[in-house]
């Protein structure tokens, strides 16, 4: 039996390591602030935050930065019964720097996550589940995960699990292996319930440049449901039969990290609480759209991926200050 309002995000939480040095590279920089990373642990502290029930799913190494991770999402009352430590391999840490040009500077050592095998996975919790999110930047790139990552997607399909899918595209990690991500992200759209995929990614993954022929290649390759992040602009999303673009927030914008995230869990949140499926119309799907800007836009107002996602209560004192009737 499905548990009404559970969401599973599997993928990577890892530590980044930012550079407090502004205009300074790798090489030269000197002070650092540690903070917990990785795309689907920001999606599971969103729904959290909202009032939801999480699970992440991953690995981290049993180390001081591991067990930071774990204490980090513990108090973000995410559920972290599925994040398993690795005995033999650290944690996964990223260095990022901003030089004198704005041009990210990125180093990664990858670490446990790569490790996630099938025997890590609890099967009846995940089949449990109301939504299972896939939206790792690292699950694709090698096995074991990789396929640890695809049999978990194909058993949510069995199951009837809504499935949601972010490939998650980043420049960093693949550089020469673009072909391997369009091959690996089409095999994930193709059981998706959900697709959410930035503009960059919709053209890199289709290879066509309007934007309703790029959706209208994910649907029918398998996406019943696509949103397009824009930014600024908005969010598209489309159905098959409908589309539209819903506006964004128009906010003074200080760090926009983790907005993509929080967006993801914002509307994760709200499709978990419908009951079936077959009740997500196009309509309720606009509205949850249109709320997950939100959020997504009150994030890009403070700094921080994880320490900026709002609660309920604030998404609405937000909105009664900034936006009265």
């Amino acid at each position: 039996m499905k548990e009404k309002g559970k969401v599973i995000c599997l993928g990577e939480v890892l530590i980044d390591f930012f550079c407090m040095d502004i205009g300074t590279s790798l090489i030269d920089g000197d002070n650092f602030k540690k903070q917990a990373g990785g795309a689907p642990a920001n999606v599971s502290a969103a729904i959290a935050r909202l009032g939801g029930h999480s699970l992440f799913a991953g690995k981290v190494g049993d180390d001081p930065f591991g067990h930071f991770l774990k204490q980090t999402l513990d108090r973000y009352h995410v559920d972290t019964s599925m994040l398993r430590f690795d005995q033999s391999a650290p944690t996964t840490i990223a260095f990022v720097s901003l030089d004198k040009n704005g041009e990210r500077d990125f180093v990664f050592h990858r670490g446990a996550d790569a490790n996630i095998s099938l025997e890590d996975m609890d099967w009846n919790k995940l089949c449990q589940a109301a939504i299972i999110h896939f939206g790792s930047a690292t699950a694709m790139m090698d096995e074991p995960f990789r396929q640890t990552y695809f049999d978990a997607m194909e058993e949510a399909s069995k199951h009837d699990c809504f499935v949601s899918f972010d490939p998650n595209y980043r420049v960093d990690l693949w550089l020469e292996r673009i072909e391997e991500f369009i091959v690996f992200s089409k095999r994930g759209i193709a059981m998706s319930d959900l697709v959410k995929v930035s503009e960059e990614e919709l053209q890199i993954i289709t290879g066509l440049t309007e934007r309703e022929a790029a959706v209208d290649s994910l649907h029918r390759w398998g996406a019943k449901r696509v949103a397009v992040t824009l930014g600024k602009a908005g969010t598209y999303i489309s159905d098959e039969v409908n589309a539209v673009q819903v506006p964004s927030y128009p906010v003074r914008s200080i760090d926009s990290t983790g907005a993509g995230d929080a967006f993801v869990g914002a509307l994760l949140y709200q499709i978990s609480m419908v009951n079936h499926e077959e009740e997500l119309t196009f309509e309720i799907l606009k509205d949850h759209v249109q709320f997950a800007n939100k959020v997504a836009a009150i994030v890009c107002t403070k700094v921080g991926a994880i320490s900026s996602l709002p609660t309920l209560n604030e998404v609405n004192e937000f909105l009664r200050h900034n936006y009265p009737i």
